[in-house]
């Protein structure tokens, strides 16, 4: 518009800054600016460039010689020191050579960094997939072995070793990285009350494993407020009353190397216990949940769903942990228990009508007075056991005794039929469950019966017969049958399998706040509270995880809250014998 004729605009197809180069650009490496010289590529400049043009150009050349700078200067800045080093280790490498038996020619040449033959990957790699096939499928060659056979009859490939050379090469390996741990000083609350006289202080602690490094600060937010501790390794943050549902603290300390720890969190919750009216009373209930944390940590479930158990740890019995075994004694007259006890010949009750048994395996009403002293041992034998697990677990020890009660009446083998297996009759879908959602376990389990490079995958991608050799491998682990032992039952490994039945319900702990959340979207602390979560998790380990979700769907469609009241109306029309279950193991 304000151009002259017949000349093109500035940003015109003939802008001299398109059509000609007329910077030098300035390049530096990859290493720090001052490191080496920079390098120019010299460009020459149009002399028919307008003067304005030279004069932006030499703008622009300026502008991004800065550019360049704050952005070498930014990227450093931004770029954390790498946790590494570099070690020398020593090999041997090997020189092998494939030959084909009918003609004794090398048809490749292989170099292996391991010890023994080299294996299949290596064949593949270095000679090929026609190579490797042929190799595969070459039989043994009865002539080589014979003194005086005649090798060129036999047909495929074999490995001859040529050459052993001693070899170093460089490994990197990467160090650990700083931590951070969180604790409280001023009061060791013990479970399950954790109630603190006095309001006590939230200690970080950052851990640095390098020696020659150390922990300079801890920092973090506490309920999304940040703070900055003064120098140093440790941390101490006055604590202050939460909301019931706990505050998000999260933490990190930053080490001297250069770098941080991870980002951690924990759940905190503060509660004023109000004024002491007598000992024991008052004070603050303080409870923490994070896998940082020193102290003693909560139930595993409670963990898995993110929510608290009530206040000061007043849980129902079935949910308790005592301590002392003696806690969990009982006196129940288990019918099937004591007909197991008869058939295995640890009662006499010939004098009973049927021998003391009835059609079904169950103990008559005389079998049962019979054997009524050695029931109630039998059933409290596993005490001591079921506190320890209680206390590796954090799996309450009431809610395995009560469950085992319901499932078995203790008898830890085959019970009714044989695809029930143990203490907490464990089937083929149940242990399905345990391998599919208590990840931490199925890596130690699996490895015991598969090669560790399958088990890599992880369960869900294990092809069905592997994932069918888990499943066969887990019941007979939690099967004690032994028909050597006294009563058929091996005792020392009944025990043994209450730890796995401890890992199965974690199981169905994960799966069922699962489900919670892909019904309402939202965290399982935020949709039902710890006892009616265990309530679920009964449902889900005894009905299976079709019925809880059934149970969950129709109780959204007709409009009613997500709580155990309207699920369990549900679950009576769905699976019967579902609520029955949960109300007698969650019995008071």
């Amino acid at each position: 518009m304000g151009e002259a004729q017949g000349q093109a605009p500035f940003w015109g197809t003939s802008n001299p800054l398109r059509s000609h180069k007329i910077f030098k650009f300035l390049r530096y490496n990859s290493g720090s600016m001052g490191s080496q010289a920079p390098h120019y590529l010299s460009i020459k400049l149009s002399p028919k460039a307008h003067p304005f043009l030279r004069r932006m150009g030499l703008l622009l050349v300026l502008g991004s010689v800065l550019l360049i700078s704050a952005l070498a200067v930014s990227i450093q800045a931004s770029e954390k020191p790498q946790r590494s080093t570099e070690i020398i280790v020593s090999y041997t490498q090997s020189e092998w050579w494939l030959i084909r038996w009918s003609t004794n020619q090398p048809e490749c040449q292989i170099i292996t960094d391991h010890e023994g033959l080299p294996n299949g990957d290596d064949v593949f790699i270095y000679c090929g997939e026609k190579l490797y096939k042929q190799w595969f499928a070459t039989e043994t060659c009865p002539e080589a072995i014979s003194a005086n056979g005649d090798t060129a009859r036999c047909q495929g490939l074999y490995l001859h070793l040529i050459s052993q050379t001693p070899m170093e090469k460089i490994v990197q390996v990467d160090l650990p990285i700083a931590e951070a741990w969180i604790n409280l000083t001023g009061c060791t609350p013990i479970p399950p009350e954790n109630r603190c006289d006095t309001l006590p202080n939230l200690l970080i602690i950052g851990e640095e494993p390098l020696p020659n490094e150390q922990i300079v600060q801890i920092q973090g937010t506490f309920n999304n407020i940040p703070f900055v501790c003064p120098p140093g390794e440790t941390c101490e943050i006055p604590l202050r009353p939460t909301p019931l549902e706990g505050a998000v603290v999260e933490f990190w300390s930053t080490s001297s190397f250069g770098d941080s720890s991870e980002h951690y969190s924990a759940l905190v919750r503060v509660i004023d216990g109000g004024a002491a009216i007598a000992p024991g009373t008052g004070g603050w209930y303080i409870d923490v949940m994070s896998d940082r944390w020193l102290g003693v940590q909560p139930s595993s479930c409670a963990q898995v769903w993110g929510t608290f158990a009530p206040i000061g740890g007043e849980v129902p019995n079935w949910l308790a942990s005592p301590s002392d075994p003696q806690l969990l004694a009982s006196d129940e007259p288990y019918t099937y228990l004591a007909g197991r006890l008869i058939a295995n010949g640890v009662i006499d009750a010939s004098e009973c009508p049927a021998g003391g048994l009835e059609f079904n395996g169950y103990a008559n009403t005389c079998g049962l007075e019979k054997s009524r002293a050695e029931v109630t041992l039998w059933q409290n034998q596993f005490d001591d056991r079921l506190v320890a697990v209680a206390a590796e677990t954090n799996i309450p020890s009431q809610l395995m005794k009560n469950l085992f009660a319901q499932e078995s009446q203790f008898w830890p083998g085959v019970y009714r039929t044989a695809e029930e297996y143990g203490f907490g009759q464990l089937t083929e879908k149940g242990a399905d469950t345990v391998l599919l959602w208590n990840e931490n376990f199925y890596f130690q389990f699996c490895p015991l019966v598969l090669s560790a490079d399958i088990c890599g995958v992880g369960y869900a991608q294990l092809d069905e017969e592997s994932q069918a050799l888990l499943r066969g491998a887990l019941a007979i682990d939690v099967n004690a049958d032994c028909a050597d032992c006294v009563a058929g039952i091996d005792l020392s490994h009944a025990d043994f399998t209450i730890d796995l039945f401890a890992q199965s319900i974690k199981a169905n702990c994960v799966q069922t706040g699962q489900i919670v959340s892909n019904h309402t979207g939202l965290p399982p602390a935020e949709v039902s509270s710890y006892q009616e979560l265990w309530r679920y998790t009964l449902v889900n380990y005894h009905a299976g995880p079709g019925c809880l979700s059934d149970a969950f769907n129709r109780t959204r469609q007709a409009g009613q809250p997500l709580n155990w009241g309207n699920v369990a109306a549900q679950l009576n029309i769905l699976c019967p014998g579902a609520v029955e279950y949960v109300d007698k193991v969650a019995k008071e």
